[in-house]
């Protein structure tokens, strides 16, 4: 449970998981990913803060640095861990997630430990977009110009969401989709616990690809959302040290 002032205004129905299991290679530091500082502060913080006034409950998914990373949260904020002991990829983080979760939790927003730009006012949106149309997923995306790293989301004729696919899958058109996938999400629990069973690894990277409950909701029926975020540089992702600087820049800009 979150303890501190914030927790008397969140809806109990919402937790969020926030993944952050990953090494982070492109970095070529020895520290995890999310531990590099943005603004001084380890950049899993940031995230934390943004999810503190949404979600009723926390998870954070560590895995490389375990301890370190759990030290650092704790010292900032109450949550709850889950541990991703082998990486196989975004939707077997978030299955190593779902024991944790509380029982009164009817949504779950799922979060990247490495996207500390992102605003408690978008991810409020988000939920208020969610809960309010009643739609078991709705997903976060941002229009770009070069969509370069990201996976891409693809729309049929009349505008509806079909699929997430993933850049190292995607076909020479898929790539010139500038429509991206920012990774966030929010998703009904019921939902997630049958579509977390249905993920297969058939894909170029051989990992369960959390991005594939979309296309089950699809094919299913399920209603889902999506979300333009406002701000695209609050979907910047953290993947190497150009990245980190490039997001440091726009702070001190700010």
């Amino acid at each position: 449970m979150i303890s501190g002032q914030d927790k008397h205004n969140i809806p109990p129905m919402v937790a969020a998981i926030v993944l952050a299991a990953g090494k982070g290679t492109r970095m070529k530091s020895e520290k995890a990913k999310v531990l590099h500082p943005v603004a001084g502060r380890p950049m899993i913080l940031h995230v934390v803060d943004a999810a503190l006034g949404v979600a009723g409950n926390i998870v954070v998914v560590v895995g490389t640095q375990a301890d370190e990373v759990k030290s650092i949260v704790l010292s900032h904020a109450t949550v709850d861990f889950a541990l991703q002991a082998e990486q196989k990829g975004t939707g077997h983080a978030v299955l190593c997630a779902m024991p944790a979760l509380p029982e009164n939790a009817d949504h779950v927003m799922i979060l990247c430990g490495d996207v500390p730009l992102i605003s408690r006012e978008t991810l409020a949106m988000l939920v208020a977009r969610h809960t309010g149309n009643g739609q078991d997923i709705t997903v976060l995306a941002a229009k770009v110009e070069d969509p370069t790293g990201y996976g891409r989301l693809k729309q049929n004729a009349d505008g509806n969401v079909a699929c997430i696919v993933e850049e190292a899958d995607a076909t020479v058109a898929e790539k010139a989709i500038t429509t991206i996938n920012t990774g966030i999400y929010i998703v009904d629990r019921l939902f997630l616990e049958t579509a977390l069973m249905q993920i297969n690894t058939n894909n170029s990277q051989a990992e369960m690809y959390l991005t594939d409950i979309v296309g089950i909701a699809v094919d299913s029926g399920r209603r889902v959302g999506l979300m333009i975020c406002r701000d695209n540089r609050e979907v910047i992702g953290i993947n190497s040290p150009r990245d980190l600087q490039s997001v440091e820049s726009l702070i001190s800009s700010q």
